[in-house]
């Protein structure tokens, strides 16, 4: 904890004043109680047995007072505070392998869920782009501080997958782009499909940090012009880290049928080629197995992205717990103090 005016913390030295002055003042009532000529009456004042309830109401006196020196000399914790400008693509993997029910009730339906638990959690004013891939990337929503606009492009994520193979490396790249396009206020219209000639690395745009990706996908490259590490070595180029969540089990397949016959495929996910994408982009790398952990991951990073360290003013804390002592003190001192007969 830190404090905007330190000094002030001074006025705390008033409270042990305050109870040297209390002290004082019960010696010197203790010094003249017997003036009292009727002892019968005085026992009733005293209130019996019950002498050590009078030092509770002064005490919670005290208490309050010492809050309000802490609020006055601002009190300030560190925490996590939203960003105005953060940005986080979500890059969801869209290509038959989803459709393995392996993670329940489908890869994808387990991911499409997680996206809204992302949102569910991540501040009010994060702008979100989704990009869904399978043979090549597509912006499926903008990038948008309206979080609803992202949750209605998912109704429709994933209508053509099951065609074109799974090309990792693009999407990175696509996910990139349209993170720089984010900062840059030039987003990418809704719906563009996105080509990439060249394979080499070059430094690209900075994003300072604004950006992440958080990219869901079940399944090892297929197709694509870049391969995966070379997406996401222009992530790196960028500045921008890609959290990778590998979605599935390593018993996970899907039936295709070839005309008259049926063929059951093996689809593992390759949570080695995405930590890979993670530990080079200095990201970080989840497995899930189940659409629990999958949503539990989105969650975590929901409260995550779109923060950075900051610190935030708690006096109206102290200032709620003084007046809440203040009333206590007031209220136990009346219901407690002797009254004659």
């Amino acid at each position: 904890m830190s404090f905007a005016h330190p000094l002030l913390l001074l006025a705390l030295l008033a409270i042990p004043l305050a109870v040297v002055a209390y002290l004082l003042a019960e010696r010197r009532r203790m010094r003249y109680a017997l003036r009292f000529t009727n002892l019968d009456v005085l026992a009733s004042v005293a209130g019996g047995g019950r002498s050590w309830r009078r030092y509770i109401p002064p005490a919670l006196a005290l208490l309050a007072v010492a809050a309000l020196c802490v609020a006055v000399a601002r009190p300030r914790v560190n925490t996590q505070v939203p960003s105005q400008r953060a940005t986080v693509i979500l890059v969801i993997d869209v290509s038959g392998s989803m459709s393995a029910h392996d993670v329940k009730p489908s890869r994808l339906a387990a991911a499409e869920d997680a996206v809204r638990t992302f949102l569910k959690h991540a501040p009010k004013q994060l702008r979100v782009g989704l990009i869904e891939f399978a043979g090549e990337p597509q912006v499926a929503a903008p990038v948008t501080s309206d979080h609803d606009v992202v949750r209605e492009s998912l109704n429709s994520l994933g209508e053509f997958s099951g065609y074109g193979g799974t090309a990792i490396g693009d999407a990175l790249a696509a996910a990139v782009q349209l993170g720089q396009a984010a900062v840059r206020n030039d987003v990418l219209s809704q719906g563009q499909t996105i080509a990439y000639r060249t394979a080499a690395p070059q430094r690209t745009q900075g994003t300072d940090g604004l950006v992440s990706i958080l990219f869901l996908s079940d399944g090892s490259q297929t197709r694509g012009v870049l391969q995966p590490l070379q997406g996401a070595l222009k992530a790196r180029a960028a500045g921008i880290p890609v959290y990778t969540v590998a979605l599935g089990t390593p018993n996970g397949s899907i039936t295709r049928s070839f005309g008259f016959f049926r063929r059951t495929i093996p689809v593992p996910p390759d949570p080695e080629t995405l930590a890979a994408i993670a530990k080079t982009t200095n990201g970080k790398f989840f497995a899930a197995h189940t659409a629990k952990a999958v949503d539990s991951a989105y969650a975590k990073l929901g409260s995550r992205l779109g923060r950075h360290p900051g610190r935030t003013e708690v006096t109206y804390a102290f200032l709620a717990a003084a007046a809440a002592l203040l009333v206590a003190a007031g209220v136990l001192s009346a219901r407690w103090s002797s009254r004659l007969p």
